[in-house]
């Protein structure tokens, strides 16, 4: 199995042809919330409107279609029994609807995580609480009840209000992250936080004039006393069932570390702050906040996690060497997280679109050039794919020459923008564009005027297409001239045609060199860390 890796395409058909049994340490998942809006990345346009090219990719997702009967049928009947009882049951009450095929798609998907995960591992499933019950159910039945370790509370805003829509509710502030592990011996790295003020001044009162230090008075009395076999004796004229042995308890005393306030009072133990780890980790995170609107770690993507929470989490349950799973990929915040951590991935994805920018942020904060696993490997395969899903097709097109998609769709099928590589190479630092269109089907010379009416005012245009370019088509692309770069003193193409067999063959978009790198959204902030090489695991 190769790590540190991309896979295209259905995450249960990839766990089931390419993950072994037991062969993941960690798996963090954060499927849509039983709603197209929040499945990967969504674009707007600039209304702020979602663009139907991007909406029409998922909104199959979580209906009650074929698909999720078949599902259905097969998980009654082929999964363990506990498993087909509780689906069976919950049909019987919720019916043919989208959270029904949102649980029968979200069960066969979870049976084969567990499949994967090694005996030491751990699962994270992040959901909101519109479907968290019903998720908790089907992890009971997979894991185990045994096997629920905690209902982490992650607070991702300070304050929201939906008054404004005439909603009658609470301000809706948590995420919530299920945490099961496979076995009860799994990997656990406890993470000590720093306490707060308010427990420090109301616990550690104490300064020591000689040192400086600040303390706090612990009762060294033993809990339980006889019943727990701790000894009885005198000291400083006080009898208990003490903690110590009286050896130890004089030791400590002349060490400083034991007090008595006043005569007759109870001896103390003193426990000094700068001794302490902190405050073991808990199951109500409000210490990690969202990615405000100026951060440098913000992408623009609507369901961007910080990169914080997959830190902590991976930190929790792997080890350096270990393999992080993240079925439903998103923007890459896990894996890049993993990246950081020096952890081998996997990232699975399936949509072109997701893919492309996981591929770009992992250039841009580690610096590598990643594999995708799925993708077309020849021109059969790019033709296949355009004839199945034209979107998928312009996506995986734009990415291969680093264009992102165009969120606005202009009227008329042949005369919108479908992706922009944006760069600056003017001395008043003005940006400049690469406008790019994608044909899947047949061309024609009336393809490349239309390019040069809608490239008109700016730098270059791209055509990419499967079938090759007519004589009349790259005569009319030549008549266009160039587009001249005042910082690098330099024309390029003002109209290029790049086909797919092209881009195979390593071609890409003649243009000013720092464009080159692409700006799909922000540009992610590079991590610090060893670049990690794909691996194999046997």
């Amino acid at each position: 199995m190769d790590t540190n890796v991309l896979y295209y395409g259905d995450n249960l058909e990839i766990l089931r042809k390419h993950i072994p049994n037991e062969s993941v340490d960690l798996i963090y998942l954060d499927p849509p919330f039983n709603s197209k809006r929040d499945y990967n990345i969504l674009f707007k346009d600039k209304h702020g409107i979602e663009s139907e090219a991007q909406i029409e990719a998922f909104t199959d997702s979580w209906h009650w279609t074929q698909p999720a009967q078949d599902t259905y049928q097969q998980i009654v009947t082929k999964c363990p029994i506990n498993v087909s009882k509780l689906i069976g049951a919950l049909h019987d009450v919720l019916g043919h609807n989208d959270v029904m095929a949102y649980l029968v798609m979200m069960t066969v998907r979870l049976v084969e995580l567990h499949r994967v995960l090694k005996p030491t591992g751990s699962l994270y499933l992040h959901c909101d609480p519109t479907m968290s019950h019903y998720i908790k159910l089907v992890l009971d039945q997979i894991f185990g009840p045994t096997k629920y370790r905690n209902e982490i509370i992650w607070k991702r805003s300070s304050a929201h209000s939906d008054s404004g829509q005439g909603a009658k509710h609470l301000g809706r502030l948590h995420d919530t992250i299920f945490f099961y592990s496979k076995s009860d011996n799994y990997t656990s790295n406890m993470e000590f936080l720093e306490y707060n003020e308010d427990y420090v001044s109301n616990f550690y009162k104490h300064i020591e004039p000689e040192t400086g230090r600040t303390y706090r008075l612990d009762n060294l009395a033993g809990p339980g006393g006889a019943a727990k076999g701790n000894p009885q004796y005198e000291f400083l004229g006080v009898t208990r069932y003490w903690r110590y042995s009286q050896k130890r308890m004089q030791e400590l005393y002349e060490q400083g570390r034991i007090i008595q306030t006043r005569p007759g009072a109870v001896p103390a133990y003193k426990r000094y702050l700068d001794e302490m780890p902190g405050t073991p980790l808990q199951d109500i995170w409000d210490d990690l906040g969202p990615i405000g609107a100026q951060a440098t770690e913000r992408l623009g993507y609507p369901t961007q996690k910080p990169l914080a929470l997959l830190e902590r989490i991976i930190k929790y349950s792997t080890n350096e060497g270990d393999i992080v799973l993240d079925p439903f990929c998103g923007c890459g915040t896990a894996i890049v997280a993993a990246q950081k951590l020096k952890r081998r991935w996997i990232g699975i994805d399936v949509t072109h679109l997701a893919i492309n920018l996981m591929r770009m942020r992992l250039k841009d904060t580690a610096g590598l050039d990643v594999e995708v696993i799925g993708e077309p490997a020849d021109l059969d395969g790019a033709r296949d794919l355009a004839r199945r899903d034209k979107y998928q097709f312009q996506w995986w097109a734009l990415g291969t020459i680093g264009a992102r998609p165009y969120g606005e769709k202009k009227k008329g099928a042949d005369h919108g923008v479908d992706g922009v590589i944006t760069f600056i190479d003017d001395p008043s630092g003005k940006p400049s564009r690469v406008i790019v269109q994608v044909k899947g089907g047949h061309v024609g010379v009336k393809d490349i005027r239309e390019l040069q009416t809608v490239a008109a005012d700016e730098a270059i245009g791209v055509y990419i297409c499967i079938e090759p370019a007519t004589a009349n088509m790259k005569e009319e692309a030549i008549a266009a001239g160039y587009y001249h770069s005042p910082v690098w003193n330099k024309d390029y193409p003002k109209i290029q045609i790049l086909t797919v067999e092209d881009i195979m063959s390593g071609k890409s978009v003649e243009m000013p060199p720092q464009a080159q790198v692409s700006t799909t959204f922000a540009k992610a902030q590079r991590v610090k860390t060893k670049q990690g090489e794909q691996g194999k695991l046997s």
